[in-house]
């Protein structure tokens, strides 16, 4: 066993509270060839240092830092609305502060905020960007000169926010080529391993640009985080966050924490579920340090393992790190409520209640409504989703077999217009509920119900438990003609 070997499984066993893990067919066999590596088909693990990583921090960008910023600016609107400020925390964000936008200018006034990625919204957050707040800079005036905010802007005054949107830009036209170069791959024969060659030499030239403009912005934010995209180790499973430091927050309020996670599950699990768990386990163990931090990443693995419907998994996060008595000791409830948003979408437990307006007058509430039925079939859908074009016609005559027998369907679009909506509706002859709050992925029961593709399903008993979380609408038909009678 080698001196590398000895220490990975030093640092598993040191998260002491790990008590058992779930079942995997390939447990066996993936532990033993994963044990060095991490998964059994990855690279040799050293502990050279990468050519695309280079350190953006320093003495003066350092750790946090809290302190009053005004945030203002201009919008080309000349209707009054509601602009919105939110802090980020990785994919997720809270709302900080609201305010009028009137005679086409915002302030909020001075905000008490730590350094990181922040959004504003003007009208909800579908018309959203994002910017870069730090106390460093005091006074950060935006202009945005377009009606789509996420469009042209600048900020003159403001060294991280002017180096921000410069690398957006470079970023869509680097993500465009590689999408370029990718598509072909598949039809590329003899010629694969040539574009492949390619995209890695576009990915190194990036991160070259990365490491000049790294180099024209020393001690801001934005350097610092461009110096988070690659790791300094990406073969050393045990090393890969090591240039993250665990008690700086202001990483939590990127994408920096969730982004690596996932090349980490990407590059050492293996896809199984013990190098997933030895993966949450280092995770857990380098942000142990920091309660704060700890639990934005648990939250992180808890929320991308459920939305790959990896649920075994999550339940080892919520028994071993935020609910046990041990682990969960120096966890707020904050943490808690999260993860309890994501157990009530379990099977057996009961899915949050809503009161939504029907495309055909009034409004339909979900309590009420499986009260009334034997089984009720929440259908989450769109439009313009193809899936559910498939999934439709099926639906239909389902709901006529069994509707006489206390089974009912709700549908929850999707959709921003209501036009669209209700002409998918009648093309679709939809005989049941239908609802939708038309804020497409920003709906708010979108966000209750956790749901990142379409179709979803979710079947509830008259109880309003979960009964099953089928895929497809013949899993909802055997379901019934076995349990409706």
């Amino acid at each position: 066993m080698t001196t590398l070997s000895t220490l990975l499984i030093a640092a598993w066993t040191m998260v002491a509270c790990r008590t058992d893990t779930p079942a995997d067919s390939n447990a066996d066999s993936a532990s033993a060839n994963s044990t060095e590596t991490g998964r059994a088909d990855a690279a040799p693990q050293t502990a050279e240092i990468s050519a695309l990583y280079k350190d953006g921090t320093n003495d003066q960008n350092r750790g946090d830092k809290v302190g009053p910023v005004r945030v203002h600016g201009t919008m080309t609107s000349s209707t009054s609305g509601d602009v919105i400020l939110y802090e980020s925390e990785g994919r997720n964000s809270s709302e900080v502060a609201r305010t009028k936008l009137v005679n086409r200018s915002f302030d909020f006034g001075a905000l008490e905020l730590g350094r990181g990625f922040f959004k504003i919204s003007y009208n909800g957050e579908t018309n959203a960007t994002d910017i870069i707040i730090n106390p460093d800079e005091p006074d950060l005036y935006i202009e945005f000169k377009s009606s789509r905010l996420s469009a042209t802007k600048s900020a003159e005054g403001s060294a991280e926010n002017t180096a921000w949107f410069a690398f957006q830009t470079k970023q869509v036209q680097h993500d465009q080529a590689v999408r370029k170069l990718r598509q072909g791959i598949k039809d590329a024969g003899a010629f694969r391993s040539r574009i492949e060659a390619q995209i890695k030499d576009k990915e190194e030239a990036f991160a070259l640009e990365q490491h000049a403009m790294i180099d024209a912005n020393p001690g801001t934010y934005f350097a610092k985080w461009l110096g988070w995209i690659n790791p300094k180790y990406p073969t050393l499973q045990g090393r890969f966050f090591e240039d993250i430091d665990p008690l700086d927050n202001s990483a939590v309020r990127s994408m920096a924490l969730s982004d690596r996670i996932q090349k980490m599950m990407r590059s050492f699990s293996g896809g199984t579920d013990s190098g997933f768990l030895a993966c949450i386990d280092l995770v857990k163990a380098h942000f142990e340090p920091n309660p704060f931090a700890l639990e934005s990443v648990l939250y992180s693995m808890l929320d991308g393992f459920y939305n790959t419907g990896k649920e075994t998994i999550c339940q080892y996060i919520l028994d071993n790190y935020i609910f046990d008595e041990d682990c969960g000791a120096d966890l707020s409830d904050a943490i808690r409520l999260r993860a309890q948003g994501i157990i009530n979408l379990q099977v057996g437990k009961t899915p949050p209640n809503f009161e939504i307006n029907k495309w055909d007058g009034g409004s339909l509430d979900l309590y009420e409504t499986v009260k009334e039925n034997q089984y009720t079939l929440l259908m989450f859908w769109a439009s313009w989703c193809h899936k559910c074009e498939q999934e439709m016609p099926n639906i239909g005559p389902m709901y006529a077999k069994h509707g006489y027998k206390g089974f009912e369907v709700v549908g929850i679009s999707l959709d921003q217009v209501r036009a669209t909506w209700e002409k998918a509706i009648s093309d679709n002859g939809m005989t049941w509920p239908n609802v939708s709050q038309l804020q497409a992925w920003n709906s708010p029961v979108v966000a209750d119900y956790k749901v990142t593709a379409t179709p979803t399903y979710f079947l509830l008993d008259q109880e309003g438990k979960i009964v099953l979380k089928p895929k497809r609408y013949f899993e909802v038909d055997k379901f019934l003609n076995e349990n409706l009678k």
